[in-house]
């Protein structure tokens, strides 16, 4: 039993140690000399040995075929556990050492650049044998002694051989037979029917043999049997044998996947170095240090407070956060809550604190809360909210790491599910310090294939450092020199053009048969999707506004109507909008900007209205600022976060690495959008127009659509090029003026009347 044991347990060993050889053998057979040497270390999974005794069987032994050696060895260890007689064992030991021997010289021949398939002896056997038989008789040897093997194992005999083509004939035979015996029957019915003195005895028809068939057909003819009325000749029919088609055992687009592997969307930039972490700055204070003292001053003076009321309290436990101190307190029975929430004024003064706010009761628990403000509070740094082991295995679509909790806890959303985000708060309170922390975190876990930014600036300095990943990670109009919008006008065409994407982009997704961009883009890296039909791989595109109250204050509706369109519909096709704000009134963040902006983030603000014009709740004009802030994710729970501090160097690093790498020709182009005061009213020669005029005409009537995006897909043709034929359209009044988002209207009913139209041209 314990030898049994050792002998399986060496098959693993040996096994592992084997399969770790030939990833590592080439690293491995410079240190074999010095195994006694601590300081020399291998690769091999197991070690030294592993190594040495890989070495030994497989590149000074047989090869690849030595793996047919452990499975001998476990299957040996099996039987001495199972105490079955190892006499069963000896052939097939018998077998698998002549396998090794027939496999090496096998690779040896065929593979003669590598000895680690053939291993030395393979490589030595084959090369003698050659000198003496060359390689011709080399490989005909080794055919014959294949054949030697099939043949005693499968006990094949010349008897064998001669039964198998008998059969086949006897199947001829036995059709021939079948024949006779449905004549028997025919005549025998026939009888029965006249006279029914007449029967055919069937027995010697029963008994034909292949051989006395002759004989006895003729002494079946010569009995007394009548035939009433003569049987004409049968007609043979004519079969045609069917036509078999060739069927894939798999889709094609399964055997693309197979062939080339799935799409890879990375693969143009498939150098490119997602930014460290140190880049990211380390800061001394960012450790929480628990000062008893405090603590048991602000316990005694909350006690006192709410006795001083007659409230009781009967037990009370501190949660430690970097900025905040949370007191969970239990009043007694009988106490209304009220009460005590009324209460928070008189809490902070006799606290002697800034910005107490107070949780009556707190979700989920049975308790009531007290924020105060630390006298020191500790740093957030981006650097530790990005290496938490949270953030580095999340599996989230587009994960905003914001910042830590009460409870010291990374606190990280998923972009892709809020779908949008609403910031807001008062000037200097953290909101361009925010924006850059989600900034940050989508670019340390996005590749650029994989997401691209809008970026709209109206203040012109809080993102211009990301001016240097333009070619990386931003989107931008075509015949624009900045991708960072800055621009009223330009921020209106911006978002029209999003819209304009969003259109376009649901309509590969009801060609796809899918719901959303995760299954499209599932899909098309399944190469399930033709490329040629218009179909490409879509990257996430994030929309950042710096201010948004500038924007609503100089555009109004123009700006609004294009930013609900996208917040409501936006969301299945990776479209997802991020809002900053130094002025929430009702003005700026109206009905429908709430309504379609679930997730807001609340920094500071200076009175209560603001706070409920953010979040419907009180609590934001209680917060103490340097990236103070409450979010609400859609429910009516608000949660207390410290923002993730990086800080404008840390930017620069960051924008300074990836745009050293290389890059994308250009920005991510949106499709072309031309406003009102852009649209074409010249007349355009006939000669000027495009070879493409004819059959882009033809393709608008037949759809009756008037859209430079179809252009784009059906001809495959570039923004500006589909925009010039569309400008000749209208010139030649196919199709009306420009209508804004919409597509414009085509003013010719039918091909037949699109003809009359062009020849009557060509006429004049």
């Amino acid at each position: 039993m314990v030898f049994g044991v050792f002998i399986l347990s060496s098959a693993i060993f040996l096994l592992i140690s084997f399969y770790s050889f030939l990833q590592h053998w080439k690293e491995d057979q410079s240190q074999l000399q010095n195994f006694s040497d601590r300081t020399i270390v291998v690769h091999n999974l197991l070690g030294k040995l592993g190594a040495n005794l890989s070495h030994f069987f497989m590149y000074k032994g047989f090869g690849i075929a030595t793996f047919i050696l452990p499975i001998l060895l476990f299957f040996t260890g099996l039987y001495i556990i199972l105490s079955i007689p190892l006499k069963q064992m000896s052939k097939y030991w018998i077998n698998g050492i002549l396998a090794m021997i027939w496999f090496s010289i096998v690779f040896a021949v065929f593979i003669l650049e590598n000895t680690l398939f053939a291993g030395t002896i393979g490589f030595e056997v084959n090369e003698f044998m050659q000198i003496y038989m060359g390689k011709i008789g080399v490989i005909l040897l080794l055919f014959l002694t294949l054949l030697i093997f099939i043949i005693s194992k499968f006990k094949i005999t010349p008897e064998k051989i001669k039964n198998i083509i008998s059969k086949g004939k006897g199947k001829k035979q036995n059709s021939i037979l079948d024949d006779v015996t449905n004549e028997g029957y025919i005549t025998e019915a026939i009888h029965e029917k006249s006279n029914k003195e007449l029967e055919l005895d069937l027995d010697p028809i029963v008994e034909l043999t292949a051989e006395n068939f002759i004989s006895e057909k003729e002494e079946i003819s010569t009995k007394p049997i009548e035939i009433v009325a003569p049987v004409e000749e049968e007609l043979e029919i004519e079969v045609e044998k069917p036509v078999d088609e060739e069927h894939m055992v798999d889709n094609l687009s399964n055997t693309l996947v197979k062939d080339f592997g799935e799409f890879d969307p990375t693969l143009e930039l498939a150098n490119y170095k997602f930014p460290e972490l140190s880049i990211l700055k380390d800061y001394s204070n960012e450790n929480i240090t628990i000062d008893k003292q405090e603590l048991e001053n602000n316990k005694n003076k909350i006690v006192e407070t709410l006795n001083n009321y007659k409230i009781g309290i009967s037990s009370i436990k501190a949660t430690i956060g970097p900025t905040v101190t949370l007191y969970e307190i239990v009043p007694n029975a009988g106490v209304r809550i009220s009460k005590i929430k009324n209460l928070e004024d008189d809490i902070a003064l006799s606290l002697a604190a800034l910005g107490i706010r107070i949780i009556a009761p707190i979700p989920g628990k049975g308790t009531i809360g007290i924020e105060v403000p630390n006298k020191k509070s500790s740093i957030v740094s981006m650097k530790s909210v990005l290496s938490s082991q949270k953030f580095q295995n999340t599996k989230m679509d587009l994960p905003l790491a914001l910042g830590k909790t009460i409870s010291n806890e990374t606190f990280i959303v998923d972009l892709a599910k809020m779908p949008h985000l609403l910031m807001a708060g008062a000037t200097g309170q953290g909101k361009s310090v925010g924006l850059n922390a989600v900034l940050a975190s989508l670019i340390y876990k996005k590749h650029p294939a994989e997401i691209k930014f809008v970026l709209v600036d109206p203040k012109k300095v809080e993102l211009t450092l990301f001016n240097k990943i333009e070619r990386h990670y931003l989107a931008k109009l075509p015949d624009t020199e900045d991708a960072i919008i800055t621009d009223t006008t330009a921020v209106i065409n911006t978002l029209n053009s999003l819209c304009i994407e969003m259109d376009n982009r649901y309509d590969l997704l009801k060609n796809a048969f899918v719901r959303n961009i995760k299954e499209y883009n599932a899909k098309f890296k399944s190469r399930k999707l033709n490329p040629e039909n218009g179909h490409r791989f879509l990257p996430y595109i994030v929309l950042v506004i710096d201010e948004f109250a500038d924007l609503i204050m100089t555009a109004g509706k123009e700006i609004e109507t294009p930013i609900a369109r996208l917040a409501q519909l936006a969301r299945a096709i990776g479209i997802h909008l991020i809002v900053a704000t130094q002025r929430p009134s009702v003005n700026v963040i109206t009905g429908i900007i709430k309504a379609n902006f679930p997730t807001r983030v609340a920094f500071r603000v200076t009175s209560k209205i603001d706070s409920r014009t953010i979040l419907d709740a009180q609590g934001a004009d209680q917060l103490i600022g340097k990236g103070d802030m409450l979010i609400s994710t859609g429910s009516s729970d608000l949660v207390r976060l410290q923002c993730a501090f990086i800080d404008t160097p840390e930017v620069e690093k960051l924008t300074d690495y990836i745009g050293s790498q290389r890059a994308y020709a250009s920005a991510y182009m949106l499709p072309e959008y031309v406003g009102e005061e852009g649209a074409s009213t010249v007349d355009i020669d006939i000669a000027d127009r495009d070879k493409l005029f004819e059959e882009a005409a033809q393709l608008i009537v037949t759809s009756q659509q008037g859209s430079a995006s179809l252009l784009q897909r059906k001809l495959k043709l570039g923004y500006n090029r589909a925009g010039r034929i569309i400008d000749q359209l209208e010139s030649a009044g196919i199709v009306g003026p420009f209508e804004g988002s919409k597509a414009r209207q085509v003013l010719v009913p039918d091909i037949i009347s699109l003809r009359q139209f062009l020849d009557g041209e060509s006429e004049v």
